[in-house]
C-alpha cells in the first residue's frame, strides 16, 4: 500500500477538503446545507467526509463494516470542538435497525464495492425523509485507475488500465508482485461489482429515482489535495458518449431523489 494510504490522518482531512469545495456546493445547487440537514453516511471509514456538515451544525452519522476505521474516526473526532458531535456505528447497513430518517445520504467512492447495487438503492429509502436525497460520487470501472490499483505497493501501482486484464491474469500479476491478500481480495471485490455509467443509471431508473444533477469529472477533484492537479470537468460532447466515456471519466457526481 503507498505511503500516502497508510496515514490515516492524513487521508481523513484529504477527504474532508474535497467535500468542503466540491461535493458540498455540488449538493447546494439542489438541497442548501445548513443545520436544519440530518446526514448519514454509509460507509463511512474515518469519517472526513462528515466533518464538513458537522461545522455547518448538521445532525450527521456514520455507518461502516471497518472495526479499525470507526475507532480511527472516534480518535480524531474527539480531538475536534464542533458545533454537534457525530454518531458512529459499526454495523452492516443492511443490520443496523435504526428508524431514523435523513434529509440526505451520502456515498462517496462506496458504490463500487458493493454487490447487487439493485437491492442496495431499493433498500436505502428506508432512511431517507419525504423529498430525501442520496449522494453519490463514483469512479466509472474503466477508467485509468478504476480497479484502485493505486493503493499497490508495487510498480503495478502506477499502471492505468491494468484492472481491465482478465481475472486470472490480473490475479496473477498481483501474487507475482507479492501484494497482499487482503488488497488482492479487495481489488477483486472491484472487479466484480466493475460499475460503469450505463449500468448506474440503469439501476436508479429501475429503482424508481430521478437524477437531480449529474457531474463528470476527467480529473477527479481528489487529485487537488492529492497531487496538486486542478480538478477538471470532462467535456459534455465525451459525456454523452455511451461506453467511450467510461474511459475517461475519472469520477461522477450525482445527486438522486427517490419518486416514490
Amino acid at each position: 500500500m503507498q505511503e500516502r494510504h497508510k496515514n490515516r490522518e492524513q487521508y481523513f482531512r484529504e477527504q474532508s477538503y474535497t467535500t468542503e469545495h466540491y461535493v458540498i456546493p455540488f449538493i447546494d445547487k439542489i438541497q442548501l446545507i445548513d443545520p436544519t440537514v440530518s446526514v448519514l453516511e454509509i460507509g463511512c471509514g474515518e469519517g472526513g467526509n462528515m466533518l464538513p456538515f458537522l461545522q455547518r451544525g448538521c445532525r450527521t452519522v456514520g455507518v461502516d463494516m471497518n472495526k479499525n476505521k470507526i475507532a480511527n474516526a472516534q480518535k480524531f473526532y474527539a480531538t475536534l470542538e464542533l458545533p454537534v458531535q457525530p454518531d458512529f456505528f459499526l454495523t452492516d447497513i443492511y443490520e443496523w435497525n435504526s428508524t431514523e430518517q435523513f434529509d440526505l445520504i451520502l456515498m462517496r467512492d462506496v458504490l463500487e464495492h458493493i454487490h447487487n447495487q439493485e437491492r442496495f438503492f431499493r433498500y436505502v429509502k428506508k432512511f431517507l425523509k419525504p423529498k430525501g436525497k442520496i449522494f453519490v460520487g463514483f469512479p466509472p470501472w474503466q477508467n485509468p485507475y478504476g480497479g484502485h490499483q493505486q493503493i499497490f505497493e508495487s510498480w503495478v501501482s502506477k499502471l492505468p488500465y491494468i484492472h481491465l486484464l482478465p481475472t486470472f491474469a490480473y490475479k496473477g500479476i498481483l501474487s507475482l508482485m507479492r501484494e497482499s491478500p487482503h488488497e488482492i481480495r479487495n481489488a477483486l471485490e472491484i472487479k466484480e461489482t466493475r460499475i460503469t455509467i450505463e449500468r448506474f443509471f440503469k439501476i436508479v431508473k429501475q429503482e424508481d429515482y430521478r437524477v437531480e444533477q449529474a457531474e463528470y469529472y476527467f480529473i477527479n477533484p481528489n487529485y487537488q489535495i492529492k497531487f496538486g492537479l486542478k480538478p477538471r470537468r470532462q467535456w459534455k460532447w465525451i459525456t454523452k458518449m455511451p461506453w467511450i466515456r467510461n474511459f475517461v471519466i475519472t469520477t461522477c457526481y450525482v445527486l438522486l431523489t427517490p419518486q416514490s
